[in-house]
């Protein structure tokens, strides 16, 4: 349900919200559950319909899993965004399958999949938000391929500590080599190697579970 609150948040959220007749609106207000995900917990696996996501607050992270078991992350999601894609079934022609966790702690809006699915053959803004959406997915997904594909491991390595130092505003990343292996779509061993490596050019320096940068100009002329 959503209370008067979360119908703001929603207004903000949804282009098409504010044009969505009583009807439409009851529909999806008696469909939408908001739920708590715990940091690190799977919210959708590419078994399931689990249906349309609403961020409210925290970070989710969208990957697929090689033939391997490695992961490798598409791209992330913040407050106010929207995922499809955990509602594939809904989707015409799109057989995509996807993972989804929980970065952070996070609440998000769990709509339906039928319940949106209805609302979307009937209200062409509501269909062509949809199509938005999957398209700006789909843009973000070949970006993070063709950087896997085309761009050298130190590339890409240094553009991933400086976006996550200019989001966090910090100069001091607390992560584990694991965690950047799968935000990378590598292995450990890779990542721990290469981090070595700028340690020794003195871009950075490794502490236990943290990755400190020392030279922001260095790692800039990298990437």
């Amino acid at each position: 349900m959503i209370n008067s609150e979360n119908e703001i948040f929603f207004s903000e959220s949804f282009p098409f919200w504010k044009a969505l007749s009583s009807d439409e609106k009851k529909l999806i207000n008696n469909n939408t559950e908001l739920k708590l995900y715990k940091a690190g917990s799977t919210i959708h696996d590419s078994t399931e319909c689990t249906g349309v996501l609403l961020i409210k607050s925290g970070e989710l992270r969208v990957y697929i899993l090689s033939p391997e078991g490695r992961e490798v992350t598409l791209y992330r999601l913040g407050s106010g965004a929207t995922c499809l894609l955990t509602a594939s079934c809904i989707l015409k022609n799109i057989t995509f399958s996807v993972m989804v966790d929980a970065e952070v702690d996070s609440e998000v809006f769990l709509i339906s999949s039928s319940a949106f699915k209805e609302l979307k053959n009937k209200n062409i803004q509501v269909e062509s938000f949809s199509n938005d959406i999957i398209n700006c997915h789909f843009s973000e997904t070949m970006w993070a391929m063709e950087q896997i594909l085309f761009t050298s491991f130190d590339k890409r390595l240094a553009f991933f500590l400086l976006e996550q130092s200019e989001e966090k505003k910090t100069e001091t990343l607390n992560f584990t080599h694991e965690y950047i292996a799968k935000n990378l779509g590598s292995a450990r061993e890779v990542v721990s190697r290469m981090l070595k490596y700028f340690q020794n050019e003195g871009i950075v320096s490794l502490a236990r579970g943290s990755i400190i940068i020392k030279d922001r100009k260095k790692l800039e002329e990298l990437k």
